[in-house]
């Protein structure tokens, strides 16, 4: 595909102190500014004091990786099959997919813990739903909920920043996007694979679908991020998480705040284990830009010639239009015909 705009150049990623604005203190319009620098350069910062227990991560960690090391017939008894339309549960590796080739990674697909007397639920509404967890190890359920919580409060943190980043009252996004925030939280095992191995991608590249992706990664790295026409890594920062925008905050802000490209190869010799956490408007929300379209340099196309204002509609009608393409063989059961 050409590209009609060529990405941001930059020579790192930036390291941010978010304390002030997990706290709602003194300081935080600072911290804001340098969240905004970053959704406008390289579309990927680190965060630290972002006040999430690291043991709580370090525990779930741990049994996610008890689950990988089971045999495949006792992890495909979760299999996303058995989710249904909540689109949940454990896939192998080759079964997911990035611009349509298999990724040599496994996972687990999260999202808010809904019972059935909810009304999305009773509706019938994709990526709304009961979990799946195994029974094998019944201590995952409430490590994952625990996360998930925690990781929902950090990003209505981390949204605060970019509201006040764009010059808009810290409460924005709550109040017209994320006040019920559609959540979707991955575990990915990506087995060791030999240093030299040309075709060992791990994730192709890609951008993400929504507003803010929080990452935490093992410290085995991987992670690359496009700078121009050229890849920099991201490597595992002690303490840290590794947030990057996705498409829909790059639609809202016109093109100002940007959609990085990213992948990842895993030629460590080691198995590598990431957790990322979507944070995204509701699904019933109406996505429409956050600020003016202005002259301030902002592309009107990204990197892979798409426009960056053309969207209309529910986050939900725009997220189902997407995801199909994830798992072609669930698509028939989770998505209702256009």
């Amino acid at each position: 595909m050409t590209r009609t705009s060529a990405a941001a150049d930059f020579s790192s990623v930036p390291v941010i102190d978010i304390g002030a604005l997990v706290h709602r203190s003194a300081g935080e319009h600072e911290v804001a500014r340098a969240v905004d620098h970053a959704c406008r350069t390289s579309g990927f910062f680190y965060v630290v004091n972002h006040g999430v227990d690291a043991a709580l991560e370090a525990r779930l960690r741990a049994l996610a990786a008890g689950f990988f090391a089971q045999p495949e017939e006792t992890k495909m008894r979760i299999a996303m099959a058995g989710g249904g339309r909540a689109w949940r549960g454990y896939f192998p590796v080759g079964a997911e997919l990035t611009s349509g080739k298999p990724d040599l990674k496994e996972g687990l697909y999260f999202g808010a813990e809904l019972d059935d007397a909810h009304e999305e639920v009773r509706r019938g509404t994709p990526l709304h739903g009961k979990n799946l967890f195994p029974a094998e190890l019944p201590e995952l359920r409430s490590a994952v909920l625990s996360y998930m919580a925690a990781m929902t409060e950090l990003g209505h943190a981390i949204l605060r920043g970019f509201a006040l980043g764009l010059g808009l009252p810290a409460n924005h996004f709550f109040e017209t996007f994320t006040a019920d925030p559609l959540v979707l939280f991955r575990i990915f095992h990506y087995p060791s694979a030999p240093a030299a191995a040309d075709e060992s991608w791990g994730v192709g590249e890609h951008t993400d679908y929504g507003l803010l992706t929080i990452l935490a990664q093992d410290d085995v790295g991987g992670l690359e991020v496009r700078s121009g026409s050229r890849w920099i890594a991201a490597p595992p920062v002690p303490g840290s998480f590794i947030c990057n925008l996705g498409d829909m905050l790059e639609k809202m802000t016109g093109g100002h705040y940007r959609s990085t490209p990213h992948r990842v190869r895993n030629r460590s010799g080691r198995d590598r284990y990431s957790m990322p956490f979507f944070f995204d408007p509701g699904f019933r929300a109406e996505v429409k830009p956050v600020r003016p379209v202005t002259s301030d340099g902002a592309p009107d196309h990204r990197w892979d010639g798409a426009n960056v204002h053309a969207f209309e509609g529910t986050y939900g009608d725009y997220l189902l239009a997407k995801v199909g393409k994830v798992f072609p063989e669930l698509r028939a059961k989770v998505i209702p015909p256009a």
